[in-house]
Order: C-alpha cells, then structure tokens, then sequence
C-alpha cells in the first residue's frame, strides 16, 4: 500500500500530469459550458443556419492555420543565450504573418461572394479577419509561458477564452438566432485570450537586446506550417466534402455531430500535444523514449475512458440533452467521438519528431493521414452521411494507429531521438 501511494504521489507530482490534470480539468469546465451551450443553441437554430455559421468557420479555420508557421516552437527549444534575441524577432514576424494572413482571408470572403454568391458567409469570414491583430501582442509570452512548463496557466487561458465565447454565443442567440451569433464571439472573445496572455509572461519587445535574424526560424518554420496546414485540412475540410457532396441540410447535421462527438475530446487532443513538447524537450537525451512511453501513457489513460463513455451513452444523452430534432444524428457523434483516439496518437508522435528536431516527419505523417481521412470520407459520403463519418474515422486509424505503436516499439520510425545540439 505504501509503494502504490509513493508511485501515485510521486506520478501526480511530475509537471507532465500536472499539466494534463490541469487541461484536462480546465477543459471539462470548459465542455461543461459547451455543452450547456450547445444545449439552447441546438434549440434555437436550424440545420441550415449551422451549415452557414460551419462554412464560415472552416474556412476561418483553414485559413487561420497560416499564422501557424512554427514561430514559438522554435522559442520552446532555445537556448537561454539565444532567447531574448529569437523573441524579439518572433514579435516582429508574428505582427508580419498575421497582418498578411488577415488580407488572405479578406480575399478569400471576396471569392466566397463573387464566385459563389454566398454573401451571409462571406460578410462572416470578412470580419472574422479582425482576429488576426488580438494575437500578435500576447504570442510571445504565451509560448514563453508553455517553455516554462507552466501549463495550469496556458489551461486557464485558453479555458476563459472558450467559456467566453460560449456565454457570448448563447446571449447572442437568444437575442438574434442567425449564423452571425454563432460567429461573432470568435471575435468579440479574442481580446480576453490577449489580456491573459499578456500578463502571463513579463516579457516584452525590446530590440536593444538584440534581434535575431529570421534564419533562425527557417527549420521548424516551413515543416510545421505544413503540419499545421495539413492538420486543419483534415480537421475543416471534411466539412466542405460534406457540404459539396451531400448538401447544407446534411453539412449542418454533421457540423453538430462533430461538435457534440470529436469537439469534445478535440481540445483535450491539441492540449496533450502542447503538454508533451516542452516535457519532452527538457527529457535528457538517455531518457526521451522512456519519457515519451510515459507520456503517451499517461495522455491515453485520461482521454480513452471519455471516449468510450462518450461513444456507449450517446443514445441516452444526445435526445436528453439536445432534443428530439437532433436523435438523427446519434451514429454520427458515436462515430466522430472515436476519432479522437488516433488523432491523440498522432499528436503526441508529432509533439516527438518536433522535439527530435524531425519536425518534416511530423509533416509527412499528418499529410499521409490527411489524405486517408479525407479520401475515406469522400467515398463514404457517396454512399451515405453515416459511412462518411465512418470513413473518417478509419482513414485516420489506418495510418496513425500503426505510427504510434511502432514509436512506441522504439522500431525505425521512432521519432524521439535525441535533438540536434542537445
């Protein structure tokens, strides 16, 4: 007894189940909200206004994935000599990404209305594009708080930003049912994830302490802008199959599915991730294949329990809690919730390859799974909107499953070899 309570103390006292308990309890406050919100939305609102509020989004999304260009995880793994002179310059390319960014996606919005004719949706993408100027002031000190391992404080961010814009969203929708109230609290809620991240770090842009030139960034800059690329392709662009191949009506029940199914474990899937890679990057070089065995483990055990409740109770809770308009589309939130176990697997084999610095494997494999994903997707949707959803799920199984395992094994795609310089 006492050798199982020294094992679980000194467990819970390791700064990587310190940071997945606190994701992973700032994340259920935070579905706790969403759900609450979903919960009157689904009332509120049509299929075909969620399929105009996910066309907009997704394409948001998608375009949003462009700011990803590598910038912080660069900081994470910097020396202390380089680091002030690596921020300095992270600040200046951070404004310079999202402000070009932020015209991509106006021009975008301009081709959604004058090729498409869909102007609710384009007017929506258009004003999403003011996102772009809230991040820059608060990125670097928020991956400058994660390369501390300060990981309750990043939760407690992003958790305050997401439980404001579902309240956002519900007073929105009560007042004015519509795509815009499903839209404009990404915007409105932008401002506090700022605040918060500002005051998280102390640092701020002073170039008299130097400003390193942007070769720095080249490495990790071009590999995971295509991960991150490739990840929002498979994660948003299933929607536009959707929408394309069987229609608005189907594109708004599967937008909810995935919400009400994947959305749930999405988040906590993309925080195991940001947990793993400053974890594993302090790991000494002996130890970062036991380290990585470790944290995959400890990810795994939270996040499967969730997944197979999840999956065995949705037809008790889906008619319960969302209402009798939306059993329909129970096979589909059972069938996306299960996605959320090779999305994990692969997003902590991405978080090794980054540490391993292979970030153009973690590149490869997403672009292998992406292609899976969607190509699954597109040949169920031929058939039907439930084997859609199931093609999904197997393409990304197909090729992130046997990915893990054999890093796991420690076999030749094993990405956690030790850094370059470490």
């Amino acid at each position: 007894m006492n050798a199982i309570r020294t094992t679980a103390t000194a467990l819970l006292a390791s700064p990587l189940v310190r940071g997945l308990v606190a994701f992973g309890s700032a994340e259920a406050a935070t579905r706790v909200v969403r759900l609450g919100a979903l919960l009157i939305v689904a009332r509120k609102v049509t299929p075909e206004i969620f399929g105009t509020a996910a066309l907009a989004l997704s394409l948001f999304e998608l375009v949003r994935v462009l700011a990803n260009a590598g910038i912080g995880q660069r900081l994470i793994i910097a020396s202390k000599e380089e680091l002030l002179a690596l921020c300095n310059r992270a600040y200046r390319l951070f404004w310079a990404i999202c402000a070009g960014v932020a015209v991509i996606q106006l021009a975008v919005a301009a081709a959604v209305y004058l090729v498409f004719g869909l102007s609710d949706a384009a007017a929506l993408l258009a004003v999403l594009s003011l996102v772009y100027f809230a991040m820059p002031p608060g990125l670097v000190q928020i991956f400058l708080t994660m390369r501390d391992n300060r990981m309750a404080t990043t939760a407690r961010i992003a958790a305050t930003q997401n439980m404001a814009d579902s309240v956002l969203t519900v007073a929105l929708v009560v007042a004015w049912p519509s795509a815009w109230a499903l839209v404009l609290p990404k915007l409105l809620a932008a401002p506090v994830w700022t605040i918060l991240a500002r005051k998280s770090s102390a640092w701020r842009y002073d170039p008299a302490l130097g400003v390193a030139p942007v070769r720095k960034f080249a490495t990790f800059g071009p590999s995971i802008l295509a991960t991150e690329m490739l990840s929002a392709a498979r994660l948003h662009a299933d929607k536009l199959v959707v929408g394309a191949l069987l229609g608005t009506e189907a594109l708004g029940i599967y937008y909810f599915a995935f919400n009400a199914g994947l959305g749930i474990t999405q988040s906590f899937v993309a925080a195991c991730n940001l947990v793993a890679f400053p974890h594993l990057a302090k790991a000494n070089a002996d130890d970062t294949l036991t380290e990585f065995r470790r944290t995959f483990a400890a990810g795994f055990s939270m996040l499967a329990p969730v997944v197979i409740a999840q999956a065995l109770l949705a037809p008790i809770y889906v008619p319960i809690v969302f209402g009798e308009t939306w059993i329909s589309a129970t096979p589909y939130v059972v069938l996306l919730s299960l996605a959320a176990l090779p999305l994990y697997a692969g997003s902590i084999v991405g978080a090794g390859y980054r540490v391993a610095g292979r970030p153009q494997d973690e590149a490869v494999l997403t672009g292998v799974a992406t292609i899976a994903a969607l190509a699954g997707l597109n040949f169920g949707a031929t058939v039907s909107l439930q084997f859609a959803c199931l093609g999904y799920v197997a393409g990304l199984a197909i090729v992130l499953v046997p990915a893990a395992l054999a890093s796991l094994a420690g076999r030749f795609t094993n990405p956690v070899l030790a850094p370059e310089g470490k």
